[in-house]
């Protein structure tokens, strides 16, 4: 336990905001994740069927929350190592990114996969987020300054 409190301790100042932020988009996951459960009852689709074939509306519940999923682990990366040296801009970034990730569910929960770009103004959230990124790798490889 003495050495996770060492690396606890050497985080820097605010990285509490970008653990909380990781924290709060599984909150965003989970509810993702139970209204495909609504659906799969309301609809009748059984485990470990992932698409029907006929049930558009149930598809388009399915896709919101497996695209998220598909996205959780560059995500997650880009705000946890992005947060290292810019723990506020991060936290801000990633918090931007993943309300932007309910305004794509609520489009697709629509039933009309085109509304699922009422969620694309998350991309400014990623993209700074990669930024985040791209300065922390500079600064270890000495490229930017510290």
């Amino acid at each position: 336990m003495g050495n996770l409190s060492k690396i606890v301790e050497s985080l820097p100042e605010h990285y509490g905001c970008v653990i909380f932020t990781g924290l709060a988009s599984s909150f965003v996951n989970m509810w993702m994740g139970h209204n495909v459960g609504k659906a799969r009852k309301q609809y009748e689709i059984p485990y470990p069927i992932m698409y029907s074939p006929d049930n558009k509306m149930f598809n388009c519940i399915q896709r919101a929350h497996q695209n998220t999923l598909e996205n959780y682990p560059v995500y997650l990366m880009l705000l946890f190592i992005g947060g290292l040296q810019y723990p506020r801009v991060s936290a801000c970034a990633g918090s931007f990114y993943y309300i932007s990730r309910i305004a794509f569910a609520k489009g697709y929960y629509t039933g009309d996969p085109e509304k699922r770009r009422w969620g694309a103004f998350g991309y400014i959230g990623l993209l700074a987020m990669l930024g985040c990124t791209v300065g922390v790798a500079l600064r270890q490889l000495n490229i930017f300054p510290h």
